[in-house]
């Protein structure tokens, strides 16, 4: 049975109707790992142990990645840092126990820009991960090994992590599904944080269904996580169904300096929904270039307070084996906060976040969502971060405003450009407003060529 590329909601459906078992379905996966992964590097650690599963739960036997920031009790856990490289944790994050009690099956841990640090994951202290788009381009970062292992088949469906773009931004470089839910929405215990007012667990998934029935599994309050919301979890899956007419919101200040290639494919998309019954509206929202300077000072403000636990006392290795990056984050951070410059900078930039999450709330008054490219360019090669100053927030600036007002977001693919990289979409919907961006997500998967992105990638890669 050729099973490469079939979602998620797929393969539950075979193993419940005994097609295959979840043994089967994980040796499977294991040795496209052992076969293809030499190309990728997406996995730092795999997990070969057979668990036992029963038909009843929801995501029955069904085999996922995890980026290697989340804690995974008796699975080393690294934040691809090799300070944390011997560390075992002796317990779950509450995402990951939520993934066992549901039936999931660790397949391992996802490589990642050392401690979510960057945005192309050549920052990882275990090797730069490759995009199977092209091998000589970057995935995106920092959950570019889960972007890449769903990419190449080698997980069904991954988590990741999203503090401004994480999620985002290396599901539109390899052409897949990124949700970034609405802060407090997942909870963050037991991930390793990096920037806390920021961190959101979620997902990369080949179809928005598969992100749906994630999120359904994943949401929810969480007593260990006093940032989680107390809010009602919706059936994602049902609403998928609904196909009731939107105002779309599209702001001209999203497409300053996007490559001509990208910004015409968010256009031929809106088309899209215009033909289908939805109504879209020019609005005018402040400029992301604005998010820049508040999220650069507030995460490397919070950056250099959670590194601060890492010192080889406890545990991990001492702060000698910190990569430069870290480090630099450490002593911008450090600077912000200290006295004398805390008001002029760090408050400063408290000031503005409310200001930019005032004007998505004006905005929303008008229009269900936003509509936007998600990342300004496709999948830069290899090394080509040293052109860019800032390098992280240049390829994010376009996820960056919602993140730092904790708004829910989902990347699509759209197309692939001239070089035949895939070009992303980004919904962005209002605080805890899932249902409606996955909705709309799912009527462009229905209506499109969705697949195309990936189909021919995967030819690459048959068993």
């Amino acid at each position: 049975m050729n099973i490469v590329g079939t979602s998620g909601i797929e393969l539950i459906r075979l193993l419940q109707t005994k097609k295959m078992s979840s043994s089967e379905l994980q040796e499977f996966f294991l040795k496209r790992i052992k076969k293809y992964d030499n190309q990728f590097n997406a996995y730092v650690t795999t997990v070969e142990e057979k668990k036992n599963v029963s038909n009843g739960q929801p995501l029955f036997g069904l085999p996922i990645a995890i980026k290697d920031n989340f804690c995974t009790k008796g699975v080393r856990t690294t934040a691809s840092s090799k300070v944390l490289n011997d560390f075992i944790p002796p317990y779950d994050a509450t995402v990951v126990t939520k993934l066992k009690k549901a039936g999931c099956i660790l397949l391992g841990k996802t490589n990642m820009d050392a401690w979510a640090h960057g945005s192309s994951t050549e920052t990882s202290d275990f090797g730069v991960t490759k995009n199977p788009h092209d091998l000589t381009r970057v995935p995106g970062g920092s959950s570019g090994g889960s972007a890449a292992a769903v990419c190449a088949y080698l997980a069904p469906l991954a988590i990741g992590s999203e503090t401004a773009g994480s999620i985002r931004q290396p599901a539109a470089w390899c052409g897949l599904v990124g949700l970034k839910p609405t802060y407090g929405r997942v909870s963050r215990y037991g991930v390793i944080a990096m920037g806390s007012s920021l961190d959101c667990p979620g997902s990369i998934t080949r179809t928005v269904s598969d992100a749906a029935l994630l999120l359904g599994i994943l949401a929810g309050h969480d007593p260990y996580d006093a940032t989680s919301e107390i809010i009602s979890v919706p059936d994602y899956l049902s609403c998928l169904k609904n196909k009731e007419p939107l105002t779309i919101g599209v702001s001209d200040e999203y497409f300053d300096n996007v490559q001509p290639e990208v910004s015409a494919k968010v256009q031929e998309a809106l088309d899209v929904f215009r033909k289908h019954g939805h109504r879209i509206k020019k609005i005018k929202l402040i400029s992301p270039k604005y998010a820049i300077s508040v999220y650069t000072i507030i995460q490397r403000a919070e950056v250099s307070s959670n590194l601060a636990r890492y010192d080889g006392i406890r545990y991990g290795n001492g702060r000698e084996y910190l990569g430069q990056e870290a480090k630099r984050r450490i002593m911008l951070g450090t600077y912000t906060l200290s006295h004398g410059y805390y008001d002029a900078y760090y408050k400063k930039a408290e000031i503005v976040r409310e200001v930019i999450r005032a004007d998505f709330k004006r905005v929303y008054k008008d229009v269900d969502v936003i509509i936007a490219p998600t990342t300004p360019m496709t999948a830069l090669k290899i090394g080509e971060w040293e052109k860019y100053p800032f390098f992280g927030e240049m390829m994010d600036i376009l996820n960056e405003p919602g993140a730092i007002a904790g708004l829910p977001a989902i990347n699509i693919p759209v197309g692939l450009d001239s070089n035949h990289l895939p070009i992303g979409m980004q919904i962005i919907g209002r605080h805890f407003d899932e249902e409606t961006i996955v909705r709309l997500a799912h009527q462009y998967e229905e209506e499109t060529d969705f697949f195309g992105v990936t189909k021919q990638i995967l030819k690459k890669y048959q068993d």
